[in-house]
């Protein structure tokens, strides 16, 4: 039997039971049959500091470590102010530092952006797009995942409404599975 890829997702909003994160959960139990995913938390991460990266911030090397051997990242983010939540840019931030020694180089990423409102987190997409070129992710073109009225896609209990937003979901996590299944597995 094949070993399925493992997946890290990042959850850009630090809310215990906000959309991101439910949705986030959604996706690892529409998958678990195609890819190992987990959340890999950023909540704790203190913000980057170059001058402290001889001190060994115990968090940071937590994060490192968790995401080094991963074979993909999936990017589960709401737009904060037209952008990606400072969580995660610092997250980001983190993952790619000492200079040299990024975790994200090479990894395919993929990103689901969420809002309650129509836009479905345009801009966040589209920011997290332009630092995943410079950390040299691969990420996957098609289907992009706007999800917009996404307070409409969960059930009272947080479980994914039968329909087209599922369906959709579902589809997303489909074609993510055989772009992340591209790329060799790693042996970390």
């Amino acid at each position: 039997m094949t070993e399925l890829p493992k997946v890290g997702i990042l959850v850009g909003s630090l809310q215990r039971d906000g959309l991101s994160r439910k949705l986030a959960n959604a996706v690892i139990s529409l998958g678990d049959d195609r890819l190992k995913m987990r959340i890999i938390e950023i909540g704790d991460l203190p913000l980057y500091n170059p001058e402290l990266e001889n001190e060994g911030v115990t968090a940071w090397q937590r994060f490192r470590g968790e995401v080094a051997p991963l074979d993909g990242i999936l990017f589960v983010t709401p737009e904060y102010n037209r952008s990606v939540p400072a969580a995660l840019k610092n997250a980001m931030d983190v993952g790619s530092r000492p200079y040299g020694q990024s975790v994200w180089a090479a990894k395919p990423a993929g990103i689901i952006s969420q809002s309650p409102g129509a836009l479905g987190a345009f801009g966040a997409n589209h920011h997290l797009r332009q630092s995943l070129v410079f950390l040299d992710m691969p990420a996957m073109q098609q289907p992009e995942a706007y999800l917009g009225h996404s307070a409409d896609l969960f059930t009272a209990d947080g479980s994914l409404v039968e329909g087209s937003g599922k369906t959709f979901i579902s589809s997303f996590i489909a074609a993510f599975a055989a772009w992340v299944s591209h790329y060799p597995v790693s042996k970390a």
